[in-house]
């Protein structure tokens, strides 16, 4: 590997652990996400549900794509920022699933629910960028 996670990876505390890939953990993480993403789109669901079911499914994809890699995190945050490296998503795109992971936390853990249905619009666009860019990689050592 020679990847700019493999320095996060290294350093003690940067949250990033290399650990070999599982076929069957990276299918589970998809089939979940994919689940959550077309629930998240029922017209009848309320935005806080609509937002959390993306997210999740966002956040799903996104560990797929990083174990695929063959990193682990420790924290749950990296999986969005790593996409640049993973995905090859652009900073504008992981930047969102990065401000809807801090929306996500205060709603959370501080039960501040404070979320536009624009964001839940990017956020579904984005994930389903995601899944598309996470079904690219193919199954593990075909690439």
């Amino acid at each position: 590997m020679n990847s700019p996670l493999d320095n996060r990876a290294k350093v003690s505390k940067g949250g990033l652990k290399i650990e070999a890939p599982g076929q069957s953990e990276i299918d589970g993480l998809v089939r979940s996400a994919r689940r959550k993403l077309l629930d998240a789109q029922t017209p009848s669901l309320g935005l806080e549900s609509s937002f959390d079911l993306a997210y999740n499914a966002a956040h799903a994809f996104a560990l797929a794509a990083l174990r695929w890699h063959g990193y682990r995190s420790e924290n749950r945050y990296l999986v969005f920022q790593a996409l640049q490296h993973t995905c090859g998503f652009p900073p504008a795109k992981w930047r969102v699933l990065d401000l809807c992971h801090n929306k996500r936390n205060l709603a959370e853990y501080e039960g501040y629910f404070d979320v536009e249905p624009r964001l839940v619009r990017d956020l579904l666009q984005v994930t389903r960028e995601l899944e598309i860019a996470v079904d690219a990689l193919g199954p593990i050592g075909e690439k």
